[in-house]
């Protein structure tokens, strides 16, 4: 079986700047310069960039496609609230790179409120680009780091955002967990009751072995903290569909079986799935090869026509990746989805919660100068779960934001309260689209490169369907602004 291989040029002509993390960043291939003659997908703010076939989002147009901007417009953007972000190395231009990103998108608005945290003392960034952990994976993470804080202050720009940058970097082992979790828990003391946490790592279940209830219950103890408090934590759901990699294996194989990912499989944490947002575009593959043997992109498979406003299953078989989701091998049901229990098929958590756009195909702008002697400066265009996390979470702080206005006690876990309110949300259903197999955004289940490099297939791991209703690719669908913030002032 060939795992997320392809041919030299294909390589060549894009990267996925992510570690082997649950929650990864996924960047969009560079198909343009400055100028361009072919029309283009995406072009981008100043410095101006343009990407030929991949679509990509400003947050005005996030905003308005989830119904954000209303509650924007009437002033509701985060006032006296905090949004925590975790991550590995943070980013040595992190501040910078967010007051561009307000100077572009919010210039009317002060300038944000952020405050980028090293609890173990700030690496020197000595080995950056050689490796995925230790600092070589630095350059990795800062593109991860940019977009949580970038896309959590479009969703709530006059919210407080403080990152945590904690190494090492945490691939597919749990030697990092204690250095996070100290982390997490030193901040839960130093943050107001209410505050919102979002968590971009983790690894799939399996890697805890044989004592995994008694490691993550260390973990879980430090959310219980949390929640005991008031805040509320999320984390993305992962990027592989049902697949799971496998530490055992050095991370060259994956497991035989359907694995989810922790921390988003806490019953602690809400679990954020990942959609394909396709708005003012609606996808047309008629050819499941996505690269050319020159490894540009073949028209055929991203072929789009124009108008819409769908968010699909997030499965782009091009990547491939996949919303994250499944039933958890280590947690059992948790009351608040014994409604759902039918759709779990067993006594076990089932994840993902709620979901929101992950696409790459359809990602957001980034803009990002770290490192420049590994990635361009510039804007960039990304997605993956962990695009997803924060967003919701920084909703999230909007509801907070109300329910302080009316002096009412932060939320804390908010997992029961959204099961009992599945109307909050807009259900995702599954779609087909174009003529290609690709285009069947039916569940979760990941494509393989053949031999070849260039056609498509299905893995030979299932995946779960998406189903009218809740579902374990995209949850209980995404949130309706509105409704969800409104809902959860008033709960």
């Amino acid at each position: 079986m060939a795992r997320k291989t392809l041919t030299a040029t294909v390589v060549a002509a894009f990267a996925l700047l992510a570690a082997a993390t649950a929650g990864a960043a996924y960047e969009a291939p560079d198909t343009g310069g400055g100028t361009s003659s072919t029309p283009a997908a995406c072009t981008t703010p100043a410095p101006t960039w343009h990407y030929t076939w991949y679509h990509c989002y400003t947050p005005s147009q996030i905003t308005s496609a989830y119904g954000v901007d209303a509650l924007q417009s009437q002033g509701v953007l985060g006032q006296g609230q905090t949004i925590v972000l975790v991550d590995a190395y943070g980013s040595p231009t992190a501040a910078s790179d967010l007051q561009f990103f307000h100077d572009t998108f919010y210039p009317s608005l002060p300038s944000p409120s952020f405050t980028q945290i090293y609890p173990n003392g700030q690496p020197d960034y000595s080995n950056v680009g050689n490796g995925q952990s230790g600092s070589g994976g630095a350059a990795g993470w800062s593109g991860e780091a940019t977009l949580d804080v970038e896309w959590s202050y479009a969703i709530a720009p006059l919210a407080h955002i403080v990152l945590i940058a904690v190494p090492p970097a945490e691939t597919e082992g749990v030697q990092g967990f204690p250095n996070l979790f100290k982390a997490i828990s030193d901040e839960i003391d130093a943050t107001p009751a209410g505050t919102v946490f979002s968590m971009s790592f983790g690894v799939t279940e399996q890697t805890f072995g044989g004592a995994a209830q008694q490691q993550v219950a260390k973990f879980d103890a430090v959310f219980q903290k949390g929640i005991a408090k008031g805040d509320t934590f999320f984390a993305s759901s992962g990027d592989s569909g049902s697949q799971g990699v496998s530490k055992q294996h050095r991370e060259s194989a994956t497991y035989s079986f359907p694995t989810v990912g922790w921390p988003a499989s806490s019953p602690y944490v809400t679990a954020v799935g990942g959609t394909q947002l396709q708005y003012g575009w609606t996808w047309q593959p008629t050819s499941d090869i996505a690269f050319l043997a020159s490894g540009s992109p073949n028209p055929d498979y991203f072929a789009y026509g124009s108008g819409g406003n769908l968010n699909a299953v997030w499965n782009e078989s091009w990547l491939p990746a996949a919303s994250g989701g499944g039933p958890s091998a280590i947690y059992p049901r948790p009351s608040w989805q014994n409604g759902v229990a039918g759709v779990i098929g067993s006594n076990a958590r089932g994840v993902p919660d709620v979901a929101w756009n992950a696409a790459v195909n359809g990602g957001v702008l980034v803009y990002i100068t770290a490192f420049p002697q590994i990635q361009r400066s510039g804007w960039h265009v990304y997605g993956g779960t962990s695009a997803a996390s924060p967003q919701v979470a920084a909703l999230t702080a909007l509801a907070e934001q109300e329910r302080a206005a009316a002096h009412k006690g932060p939320l804390g876990n908010i997992d029961p309260v959204l099961y009992a309110n599945p109307t909050w949300f807009t259900d995702v259903t599954p779609v087909t689209e174009g003529t290609a197999q690709s285009g069947r955004l039916v569940n979760n289940r990941e494509w393989d490169y053949n031999g070849d490099g260039l056609a498509v297939t299905p893995d030979a791991v299932p995946g779960w369907p998406t189903l009218p209703g809740y579902d374990m690719t995209t949850g209980l669908g995404t949130p309706n602004a509105s409704a969800y913030v409104a809902g959860l002032a008033a709960s």
